[in-house]
């Protein structure tokens, strides 16, 4: 069954240690089953419940899974393997648009802003047992959520917007609970909720977001929390829109215990106004990244929720890390009081090369999505030979591999590197190596 590799161990940690070993190495790869718990406990001469155990263990680290009679496999994307590993990596003369990242131009310098708050550090010291949070920053968070009509909560820093979903979602869940995730999605949740030892349920998504009928077809079936991205979201450039926001706020109206998480990460490059679903459930949270509007190494989003939520957050942070170093903290708010960064401009500029780009491919006969945000999604029928065939040409794209479950395949371009004049010539580019495309391919 497991061909030369030979799981081994006496105690139950020593036999998860010896298969994650396995699949680390490559010995067992994914969607190779293991042997049924008597099977294997006869065999290694221990007690069934010991196996057991082990296997559970496994499956808490997102290693394997479980379905029912077709017993335990390794799973077919391993907690421990990256979706980032699935992509190309750019020869030199090859432009990449794979990466998802910022424009630099568009960042700001973050010098004077790091000055500033070195400045302030050097006047008074940041130490031990002070609040988490800068007050000047918790008030600009605030009153930047209350503007969007974010619902009155308590505010906390978070070391990115991944560390927060991380902290909300195992604040509330536990090993084997459904978390319901956009499909096509960003590919760091969908690595993190197997990660957590949660299982993921795959929702389509169309240009306005989550589809309010797979939504509701999740939470029927059980999913204890859903994550939503309000807008630019990662591959397809989906916004939540008004009347999108209503319909989901009336699906979650019939699941009040549900976790809902947003997020925001488009705050402050994206044109689109926010329409938070926040407060249609009991447990909420929404967190705004400052990653792609003032550079991904500035590692700092703000967190809001429901009182119980956040309080469960906070006081488990303050057992990790304690706190996000007050310097970035202070750096974001110069950064906002100063003017540093123009957010109707970045997105003004981001807008036009991904409309420009949307609209160069309809004339070619693609239907493309890039409804806001740095990302276009080209639905395609051969993935693999789509990303091959524009290396060649010279471009590196993202294989939509990294961001599906069940969705069907396409490729993601990022607009972020792209002047005005690169857009004919990449339109051209991906119409000659997409090809025909069998009619019903959706991308949600």
């Amino acid at each position: 069954m497991l061909g030369e590799y030979r799981i081994e161990g006496r105690r139950a940690s020593e036999i998860a240690e010896s298969v994650e070993r396995g699949v680390g190495a490559g010995r067992l790869a994914p969607g190779a089953p293991l042997p049924p718990l008597r099977e294997l406990a006869q065999r290694l001469g221990v007690n069934p419940n010991t196996v057991a155990a082990a296997y559970r263990t496994l499956r808490e680290r997102g290693v394997v899974e479980t379905a029912g009679r077709k017993g335990t496999r390794v799973r077919a994307r391993p907690a421990g393997t990256a979706r980032e590993s699935i992509g190309v990596e750019a020869p030199p003369g090859v432009r990449d648009i794979s990466t998802g990242s910022p424009d630099p131009a568009l960042l700001p310098s973050l010098g004077p802003a790091l000055a500033a708050a070195a400045a302030r550090y050097d006047e008074r010291p940041v130490l031990y047992g002070e609040a988490p949070v800068d007050a000047e920053l918790s008030r600009h968070a605030r009153r930047a959520f209350g503007l969007d009509g974010v619902p009155k909560g308590p505010v906390a820093a978070t070391s990115g917007a991944l560390d927060a979903i991380e902290r909300v979602l195992a604040a509330h869940l536990r090993p084997g609970d459904t978390v319901a995730v956009e499909d096509p999605g960003w590919g760091s949740l969908l690595d993190l909720v197997p990660a957590l030892g949660l299982r993921a349920v795959p929702v389509a998504v169309d240009d306005e977001g989550p589809v309010p009928g797979e939504v509701e077809r999740a939470l029927d079936r059980g999913a204890r929390a859903l994550v939503v991205t309000c807008r630019a979201q990662n591959p397809t450039g989906a916004a939540v829109s008004g009347p999108r926001a209503a319909e989901l706020r009336a699906v979650l109206a019939a699941h009040p215990r549900v976790l809902l998480v947003e997020d925001d990460h488009g705050h402050g490059f994206v044109h689109l106004p926010l329409y938070p679903l926040a407060g249609a459930t009991e447990h909420w949270a929404l967190v705004r990244s400052t990653a792609k509007a003032y550079g991904p190494d500035l590692r700092l989003a703000l967190l809001t929720g429901d009182d119980v939520t956040l309080d469960r957050v906070r006081g488990r942070q303050l057992l990790g890390p304690g706190w996000v170093s007050r310097l970035l903290q202070r750096a974001v708010v110069h950064l906002w009081t100063t003017g540093a960064v123009d957010p109707a401009a970045v997105a003004r500029a981001y807008s036009e090369r991904r409309d420009a780009l949307v609209e160069a491919l309809a004339e070619r006969g693609i239907n493309a999505h890039g409804r806001s945000g740095m990302n276009v999604w080209v639905p395609v029928d051969d993935e693999t030979g789509v990303v091959a065939r524009l290396l060649r040409s010279g471009w590196a794209v993202a294989p939509g591999a990294r961001f599906r479950v069940s969705a069907p395949p396409g490729v993601r371009l990022t607009v972020s590197a792209l002047g005005m004049d690169d857009i004919g010539l990449l339109a051209d580019a991906v119409a000659s190596a997409r090809g025909p495309v069998r009619a019903g391919v959706r991308y949600g």
